[in-house]
């Protein structure tokens, strides 16, 4: 690493000015306008492979088996990827590199601002533009959103990727460094592309839904506590209502993950989240999550950005915490 007056900060220090800079700046857009986005690359060689693997005449077997090799052929890529940036910045002490790859990776404003968007056009009275805004968030199809369902879908996915784009990456970090993010990083992205249960996808990309279950099981369960301790601090949040909505109703959700920060956000701010859902793949019906409201507005997604916000803010906390703990 680059020492600066015989200090180089550690994996902790480094994390949290990560945090503080993406809160500030987000996630360098500058840079990707000369430069791909490595999500956005990544996506582009998964969507390649899925193209050549995934064929309709395959057997459910011999595409389970290709969706499993592309699976395994990603996450060692991007493992070694991630050892051989944390080689390289080692020997030549690019700790700055480190750092700007944490900020790029670590989705708070870009969430943030995804969300914000829907929700001024839903104060505009523009629902063309609100679909618009929600289909960069959402695998869902905008089309069949009335402004209620647009603001629920939008919160749902604010506390869903609170888990997957914020916690997730800080957690694989914290533990395994460069090759742990950039494979937590992977593993969503994939799923976010694979994992869903319409007849291209639901053979092909289970074991990419499965691998994603697993790596996000611990960040799902952390989102909701920062969620909970979150809402302490948000006008009109509750927090016992948070743990009882998260007690009764996070299972319900169809995914094993999804319902932790869900169901905490939903308790918390008095709302009801889930419902039916449609994809462009067809239509599914979801048990409700939470026993306040379903018809959601404006207003609402600002209050769940409220919370989203201080939710961040008490992640940050416990990183700078562990870096005090560290010097």
């Amino acid at each position: 690493m680059i020492w600066i007056n015989g200090f180089a900060p550690d994996q902790y220090q480094l994390l949290f000015v990560a945090l503080l800079l993406d809160a500030l700046v987000g996630e360098l857009g500058w840079v990707f306008k000369i430069l791909p986005h490595p999500i956005a690359a990544l996506g582009r060689l998964i969507g390649v492979l899925e193209a050549k693997l995934n064929r309709a005449h395959r057997s459910d077997k011999t595409r389970l088996m290709r969706g499993g090799f592309l699976v395994v052929f990603i996450s060692v890529l991007s493992i070694a990827v991630g050892w051989g940036l944390r080689v390289f910045i080692e020997a030549h002490r690019l700790w700055v590199l480190e750092l700007l790859i944490i900020t790029i990776l670590v989705a708070q404003r870009s969430l943030y601002l995804h969300v914000r968007a829907v929700a001024a056009a839903l104060d505009r009275e523009d629902l063309a533009a609100a679909r618009r805004a929600v289909a960069h968030v959402v695998g869902r199809d905008p089309e069949k959103l009335d402004k209620g369902g647009v603001a629920r879908a939008a919160i749902e996915t604010l506390a869903e990727n609170f888990a997957d784009a914020v916690i997730a990456p800080v957690l694989w970090y914290l533990v395994f460094g460069l090759p742990g993010l950039l494979f937590c990083k992977a593993v969503n992205t994939m799923d976010s592309m694979l994992g869903y249960r319409s007849e291209r996808y639901l053979m092909f990309g289970r074991i990419a839904a499965r691998l994603d279950d697993a790596v996000m099981w611990v960040p799902a369960r952390l989102s909701m506590i920062f969620l909970v301790i979150a809402s302490i601090a948000t006008p009109a949040g509750d927090p016992l209502e948070a743990i009882r909505v998260v007690k009764s109703d996070a299972g319900k959700h169809p995914s094993i993950n999804a319902g932790w920060p869900e169901a905490a956000l939903a308790g918390a701010l008095g709302f009801a989240l889930g419902g039916p859902r449609y994809y462009a793949e067809g239509h599914e019906e979801t048990a409700w999550i939470g026993a306040g409201r379903a018809e959601l507005n404006a207003e609402d997604i600002k209050r769940s950005l409220y919370l989203f916000v201080a939710a961040c803010l008490k992640n940050g906390v416990f990183i700078a915490a562990l870096s005090l703990i560290s010097l």
